[in-house]
């Protein structure tokens, strides 16, 4: 660490940020602009319109931007000034825009003791045999979540589905995950680079058998806050083996190519060592995790100083 400061006093790191201006506000707090700039690096806006080569130079690029001039833009400064790091490649980043190929690096990993819930792709749900629901195995409830999974409201929209009327229900594209109880915590695992952070949040609580029973059709996740989990109870919850975290934060990095994400990990009730994986974002909110400033700055030095090594 001694190094990396006297590195940071002696040169400075320009690393170009393009993204929305809720993410602007969320994620370039004061407190990392300073930090960062403490430690060497100058986080410098990028105008997503503008060609990137009458903004630079830049050590590295960090982005959440979809538009197709924006990635015109990104691939015509990155064939120009290849030294400089993209953080991370718009191809890879799309896998985690589409739940139904999400999940799959989870599905192939080696040596980790997590899973993923029994799940099915259903494109049209019109012409979807539902009879396909009990041959795979899946039992109600089931989580519909859309398929696309881009950051906006939209892809938010997740409903349980209790039965056949609510497949019947379903209007859209969805992947139909099935329900595990977990005790209304999830565990959010932060990826940036080499560093892993874990922290619990608040989730769904679990449904009885009796709530089986009387809960019908299809309910927006809006309308079953009933269902959710005290404070209390969040605090009380025992956080995943920190070897588990690790492992999976690192073992993703590598298979998925990319730097910053985030992992939605639960336990199953009924099996203490069971953990399955039911999300994974891109870019996650950073802001959320206790003293994310030398998170954050930490991994840029990585990128940056190991372009310089």
């Amino acid at each position: 660490m001694f190094e990396r400061e006297v590195a940071a006093q002696s040169q400075r790191y320009r690393v170009g940020y393009a993204l929305e201006p809720k993410k602007i506000e969320s994620f370039l707090k004061q407190s990392l602009l300073d930090y960062a700039n403490q430690h060497g690096i100058d986080l410098v806006q990028i105008d997503p319109t503008t060609p990137l080569g009458e903004q630079g130079p830049f050590h590295c690029i960090i982005h959440k931007l979809r538009t197709q001039q924006w990635k015109k833009h990104l691939n015509e400064f990155s064939a120009k000034h290849p030294n400089t790091v993209i953080i991370d490649p718009p191809e890879l980043v799309d896998r985690l825009h589409n739940r139904a190929s999400m999940l799959e690096a989870v599905t192939q990993l080696q040596n980790v003791t997590v899973g993923v819930p029994k799940q099915v792709v259903v494109n049209e749900p019109k012409a979807f045999n539902f009879d396909e629901i009990e041959e795979l195995g899946l039992r109600f409830p089931l989580i519909a979540k859309p398929l696309v999974a881009d950051g906006t409201s939209g892809s938010h929209k997740l409903c349980l589905v209790f039965d056949r009327d609510g497949l019947n229900a379903l209007e859209s594209s969805v992947v139909l995950q099935e329900f595990v109880n977990h005790g209304g915590v999830v565990f959010k695992i932060y990826v940036a680079g080499q560093h892993v952070n874990c922290v619990k949040r608040k989730s769904l609580g679990d449904i009885s058998e009796e709530e089986l029973r009387t809960l019908k059709g299809l309910v927006p996740f809006s309308r079953v806050s009933h269902l959710s989990v005290q404070d209390e109870e969040i605090e009380k919850a025992e956080m995943p083996p920190q070897s588990l975290i690790g492992e999976l934060g690192r073992a993703l990095r590598d298979a998925l190519g990319l730097n910053l994400f985030n992992v939605d990990v639960i336990r199953d009730c009924k099996d203490r060592g069971s953990y399955f994986v039911i999300d994974i974002n891109y870019f996650p909110g950073y802001a959320k995790i206790p003293s994310y400033e030398p998170f954050i700055t930490n991994f840029l030095l990585d990128v940056v100083l190991s372009k310089t090594e």
